[in-house]
């Protein structure tokens, strides 16, 4: 059994170094090389952002609890008395200009 498993995986693995080359050897094989290889950089790219957005997002979620504890607090000006409103003139004769 363990012969048989060797043998299987040692075709797999000769069918596949010839595959492989057989794609080197195609025409236009290098551009689509080079075109694998730079969107395996661009991903690269968009999983370091993608970090930074993580660490955003926890930071803002965090700003907004404390956001909502600040707005449920009672404030002072609420507490505060106010003072009465001023009085109504008098009537009477206007005062002299100088």
């Amino acid at each position: 059994m363990a012969d048989r498993n060797k043998d299987l995986l040692g075709r797999l693995a000769d069918l596949s170094e010839e595959a492989v080359q057989r794609l080197a050897d195609a025409p236009g094989a290098d551009r689509a090389l080079q075109a694998l290889k730079a969107l395996g950089d661009k991903v690269d790219d968009l999983q370091r952002r993608t970090r930074g957005f993580e660490e955003l997002e926890s930071r803002l979620s965090a700003l907004e609890k404390k956001f909502d504890s600040l707005s449920k607090a009672p404030t002072r000006a609420s507490s505060r008395r106010t003072s009465p409103p001023p009085a109504p003139p008098k009537s009477g004769p206007p005062p002299k200009k100088p």
